[in-house]
């Protein structure tokens, strides 16, 4: 399925899922305290750190489907908006199976489920 040509309409669906995901995360991130709750044993990160951790995570998965950036600066509002667009374009009508790298569909889910995991990760630590 993965590996299947899509259209205009899944291209956009992805997309959008894509977007949505970036959305949650920004105002999850917007709304917590830089200090998070630390596990039971004294671990964890930081909202900042789990941020860094995220938009490192973003370009390395970037380059499963061909693009190679320069992470962007934590508090760099257009360098993440940037990276995050340049993601949005390569997802277009098409898919199929790449010469090397993920399939765009798998590139959306698993980059969404990252998103999202960390966003409720400072969700629930705030």
């Amino acid at each position: 399925m993965d590996y299947d040509d899509f259209d205009r309409n899944k291209a956009n669906r992805l997309r959008n899922l894509l977007q949505a995901s970036w959305e949650v995360l920004d105002d999850v991130v917007a709304k917590a305290a830089p200090t998070l709750k630390k596990g039971p044993r004294g671990g964890g990160r930081d909202r900042d750190e789990v941020m860094r951790h995220v938009l490192g995570a973003e370009n390395a998965y970037a380059r499963t489907i061909g693009l190679k950036m320069k992470e962007p600066a934590m508090g760099s509002r257009s360098a993440i908006d940037e990276v995050r667009a340049a993601i949005a374009e390569r997802i277009v009508p098409g898919g199929g199976r790449p010469e090397k790298g993920w399939p765009v569909p798998y590139f959306v889910r698993r980059e969404a489920w990252h998103v999202l995991d960390h966003a409720w990760e400072i969700q629930d630590k705030s």
